[in-house]
């Protein structure tokens, strides 16, 4: 007989493939098996939290009791110490594994490092004390000269009134509510240390600045380098509303800083409302198809672009508008947009009224659905079931909602006359003083905070100084009256309680929406920039859908490369901005600037 040679090499390959195929088989296995449980925790807590949040009952725990109970069930599984030991074992071999198969257990880890049941009795605690922080955040009960007041009637009085004492009284009663949630705040901020600390991470901010495959110092300096891009366009927005809203307010002296209540927001964050375009007036033209067409039109939109219609328990489960005026309990004003259980079930939560304001939040929101809908396919893994990153998903919504407001798309839906004559560039600064505003407020204030509340311990009685110190130093904004240690307004903001330390997502999120837009309107509608309509191009639609369909499963980096030709950059931001430059140094001529 014969005998078989078999060189050395072919030996060590064969082993090799056969190792391979081994290690791709247990992780395998061991991914379906995590899923199976992950995905009905998952639903469980989503439902426990989708409760806690639109149905908030002074003195009832009840809600708050099912949402800790669910998500400790959730944080026992995601952190067990099996499932850390096994997904680090199959880790070492990551060279054996399929791209998709690391992704997922590299999801996986991470969610382990936010609930390691190493430390049980500390992840129980961050479980509870979020809960209670959420309760006492939505279940606060604003007041204005003795008498109860919303969030959106707070929100109307900055935007429309003109009266500085009126204003300074809303603006303070909108900031009451971080002084209760300053204790809460310090605890949580000790116990989300401490959680992700048991898995290596050196802090919080650090842990969540690691989903993007960066170090804090790294997500913290791409921060100053966006703020630095933009700053001589902010530089000249901000003596503009120095010297307009001095005139607007009958003051003789223009303040070096805005005083915070001058402005039409509750954290400055934007201005847009300042500038009122003629030939458009969307608010008195909403007003009148009411609150439930502007949801049902945001998904006219997204139809038109060839993306299906929403299944009917959106609208059957989603909470898309304010509770009546005599209802027994609150909810949560802030709109978000839920994915239930990483599959078909999609929610809203927002308190639409017909303004332009809702006009484009709706849009934004149905964004992030029509994301959830796109990657709830086959060919994506229930564990990679997300934005290409965080911000992507915010990119996207926010994308929409600038399409859905430039001129040529609202002249389609007759919600202004296509033959008005519109100032471009009065268009353009209020588009400026939104999109631009945004920047310094969240790459600056809010991610340097949260930074230095998470990875420099910053002390109780310094979060308010440290707060207005970053507001004058990004934003050029002072509080209208002393604020003292007692106040916590940084709290006021929803993200610092319930969505933490990552609110740089946003400010990325504009960054990559106006690069998507630029090449969408060179390249695909071959319009200007300034003045597209993407209704009812399929073209437009396909392009969106081959962002959204990958999910998590996309490396965030090379898609953006891929789909814009450039890498993550405030060019195409600053260039779509451009042509209002000369406009406000034209009238910022003889100014003082102070920032």
């Amino acid at each position: 007989m014969k005998k078989l040679f078999i060189p050395a090499l072919a030996l060590t390959l064969v082993w090799s493939c056969g190792n391979k195929k081994n290690y791709q088989q247990e992780a395998d296995t061991y991914i379906k098996e995590y899923i199976q449980r992950f995905q009905k925790l998952y639903t469980q807590s989503s439902e426990a939290e989708w409760a806690s949040n639109t149905r908030i009952v002074e003195g009832d725990s009840t809600n708050a009791i099912a949402t800790r109970k669910a998500n400790e069930a959730m944080a026992a599984f995601t952190g067990s110490e099996e499932n850390i030991k096994k997904t680090r074992e199959l880790l070492e071999h990551k060279a054996d594994l399929t791209d998709l198969q690391v992704k997922q257990l590299e999801n996986m880890l991470f969610a382990a490092a936010n609930n390691p049941q190493t430390i049980p009795e500390v992840v129980k605690k961050r479980i509870k004390a979020e809960t209670e922080q959420t309760e006492k955040l939505y279940g606060f009960n604003y007041q204005l000269n003795g008498r109860p007041i919303s969030t959106n009637q707070i929100d109307s009085i900055l935007r429309v009134e003109k009266d500085l004492t009126k204003r300074q009284q809303a603006w303070e009663a909108s900031k009451e509510v971080g002084k209760g949630l300053k204790g809460g705040l310090v605890n949580l901020r000790q116990l989300r240390n401490e959680t992700v600390q048991a898995l290596g991470y050196d802090d919080y901010f650090s842990y969540q600045a690691s989903d993007y495959g960066m170090k804090r110092e790294e997500m913290i300096n791409l921060m100053r380098r966006i703020n630095k891009e933009l700053m001589p366009l902010y530089r000249e927005l901000h003596t503009y509303a120095r010297y307009e809203l001095a005139k607007k307010y009958k003051q003789s002296q223009v303040p070096d800083l805005l005083p915070a209540h001058w402005l039409p927001n509750r954290w400055g964050q934007d201005w847009s409302s300042m500038v009122e375009v003629a030939g458009i007036n969307l608010d008195a033209v909403l007003r009148s198809k009411g609150a439930e067409w502007q949801v049902q039109q945001a998904e006219r939109f997204y139809q038109s672009l060839g993306f299906p219609a929403l299944p009917k328990s959106f609208y059957e489960k989603s909470s898309l508008y304010p509770v009546p005026a005599n209802a027994t309990y609150k909810k949560n004003n802030h709109a978000s947009a839920w994915h239930m259980d990483l599959d078909k079930d999609v929610r809203s939560l927002m308190s639409v009224e017909p303004n332009a304001e809702w006009y484009e939040t709706t849009h934004h929101e149905l964004g992030h659905v029509y994301y959830y809908m796109s990657y709830s396919n086959p060919e994506v893994p229930l564990l990679l079931r997300g934005g290409a990153n965080r911000a992507y998903h915010e990119a996207m919504g926010s994308l929409m909602g600038l399409a859905a407001m430039q001129k040529p798309f609202l002249a389609q839906l007759n919600l202004v006359d296509k033959n008005a004559k519109t100032d471009e560039v009065q268009t353009l600064l209020k588009e400026a003083l939104n999109y631009v505003v945004f920047i310094p407020f969240a790459s600056g204030v809010m991610s340097e905070f949260e930074h230095d509340l998470y990875a420099k311990n910053l002390a109780p009685e310094k979060f308010n100084q440290r707060w207005w110190e970053l507001a004058a130093q990004y934003q050029g904004i002072a509080p209208p009256t002393q604020r003292g240690p007692e106040y916590a307004d940084a709290a006021s903001k929803t993200h610092i309680n319930d969505d933490p330390a990552q609110y740089y997502d946003y400010a990325l999120s504009y960054v990559i929406l106006f690069q998507f837009h630029d090449h969408i309107a060179k390249n695909i509608l071959k319009q200007d920039p300034h003045a597209t309509n993407y209704y009812g191009n399929k073209e437009v639609g396909k392009f969106l859908a081959s962002i959204m369909s990958p999910g998590e499963s996309a490396d965030w980096r090379k898609m953006l490369k891929e789909k814009t030709g450039e890498d993550l950059s405030a060019r195409a931001m600053v260039a779509y901005f451009e042509p209002l430059m000369t406009y406000l140094q034209e009238q910022n001529k003889g100014r003082k600037y102070t920032l």
